[in-house]
């Protein structure tokens, strides 16, 4: 991620159609300071986010993110996430962006598992993650507030296999 995408990070982590299964919508300081915690150098030791800019190859345009938060230190392991335009989504750039953070995860990196957390309803998200190979491990109700309302979040997971 660079410095120059901080306007379209902050314009995703703004709209109400993204961030629904999400989580509630920020400041502008808050998303300020994720933006700025997540566009540092990385490594997988530190337990951070590597997140990645997703770019349309053929006009250049931001689509949305894409990455991970490394677990390394304890468990040899991370979480994926991503976040996508509503015009980008749906149309395949997420299973193209999972795909690669994957490769490079696993075979680059050596990671022993790749876990997804999805608020219970986000059916694209879910979908996503079946066609990568992610699998079902737990349900945990009333695990996260969205809006006010307690959220039930499934826990997928794929092992470097």
């Amino acid at each position: 991620m660079q410095p120059s995408d901080w306007s379209f990070f902050y314009l995703l982590h703004t709209q109400p159609q993204v961030m629904q299964f999400v989580a509630d919508l920020e400041s502008e300081e808050k998303i300020m300071a994720r933006f700025n915690t997540r566009s540092q150098p990385w490594s997988k030791e530190d337990n951070s986010w590597l997140t990645l800019s997703i770019v349309e190859k053929e006009s250049g345009q931001l689509v949305g993110f894409s990455g991970f938060l490394s677990r390394w230190s304890d468990y040899k392991k991370a979480e994926v996430g991503f976040l996508f335009a509503p015009q980008f989504q749906g149309v395949g750039y997420g299973y193209e962006s999972l795909k690669a953070v994957l490769e490079y995860a696993f075979l680059k990196c050596g990671f022993h598992k790749m876990t997804a957390t999805v608020t219970e309803g986000n059916t694209a998200s879910v979908a996503l993650l079946q066609k990568a190979g992610f699998n079902l491990e737990g349900r945990l109700v009333d695990n996260y507030q969205i809006a006010g309302r307690w959220c039930n979040d499934l826990l997928f997971a794929r092992f470097n296999q």
